[in-house]
């Protein structure tokens, strides 16, 4: 037993011994003790209100980041439609696109490929940058190196496959060639 909690124990059994001979000094003691109480129960009520706060303000973050980004799902697999149409199109030679016949139907595909770029706009899809930016192993999978004296190394010379971001979330990265010393 050390020093101060003897001290402690003399102190408690002379205050009992007092309290004995002077009640009101007990009922002080009891005041003190139910005041000392009342301040922990305050203390822990505030902790669970604050608790309770902190949980709900999660929750409503949560679930705003639920139904931003809930569509994120669909719009990756709409991103494999905008390849076919985009290919497609790319595809088209120019004695095709003199036909009169021909010209109409691409007239129509083209403008379902405006259409879904469109709808990706209302919800926040965009195209990533690629050509001519640094590689971002955030955004761009590298698929290759081309060796080239036009470009500064680690920057992307070619796109293969565009990549997509829905507001700040990756749908899909990019897939491309990056620059390096030649040798």
């Amino acid at each position: 037993m050390t020093e101060d909690e003897k001290l402690r124990e003399e102190a408690e059994e002379i205050r009992k011994e007092t309290a004995e001979g002077a009640p009101e000094v007990a009922e002080h003691d009891r005041v003190a003790e139910l005041e000392r109480q009342l301040e922990e129960a305050k203390s822990k009520a505030l902790y669970a209100a604050a608790e309770a706060q902190n949980v709900r303000r999660r929750l409503e973050a949560d679930k705003e980041q639920a139904s931003s980004y809930a569509a994120a799902g669909f719009a990756r697999d709409m991103l494999a439609i905008k390849d076919h149409l985009d290919r497609a199109l790319a595809a088209v030679s120019d004695e095709l696109r003199a036909d009169k016949t021909a010209t109409q139907f691409l007239a129509g595909i083209e403008a379902t490929a405006r259409e879904l770029d469109a709808a990706f706009q209302r919800n926040g899809v965009v195209r990533i940058k690629s050509v001519g930016e640094p590689l971002d192993p955030h955004k761009h999978q590298a698929m290759m190196e081309i060796p080239t004296g036009d470009a500064e190394p680690g920057t992307i010379v070619e796109e293969m496959q565009p990549g997509y971001m829905m507001k700040d979330r990756l749908l899909r990265p990019a897939l491309v060639a990056v620059a390096k010393a030649p040798g």
